[in-house]
């Protein structure tokens, strides 16, 4: 019974941990595109009307955070659907 029970929670804490691992890479890209990677004038948050005036660098490496944050965001979504896929379903 021990043994069950230690490998319950074995497979528990890697769960919490695939988790926490995408939720926490998904607030990383979202801090670094929207609070860190600044256009010149240094406002945070969407670029909107300043898309035009930052460098394609600088736009290259926002594209490439936010992509990787949606990869992120694909992913959780993917394992959360597939790991509880019986409690997200309807009951007949």
């Amino acid at each position: 019974m021990k043994k069950r029970n230690l490998k319950k929670g074995g497979w528990r804490a890697l769960n919490t941990f695939i988790i926490a691992n995408f939720l926490l890479e998904v607030f990383y890209g979202i801090y670094q595109v929207f609070f860190v990677l600044l256009p010149p004038d240094g406002k945070k948050g969407p670029l909107m009307g300043k898309a035009k005036d930052i460098s394609p660098e600088l736009m290259t490496k926002r594209r490439l955070f936010a992509i990787e944050t949606w990869i992120a965001v694909t992913g959780l979504c993917v394992y959360l659907g597939t790991v509880y896929r019986e409690k997200l379903s309807p009951r007949k």
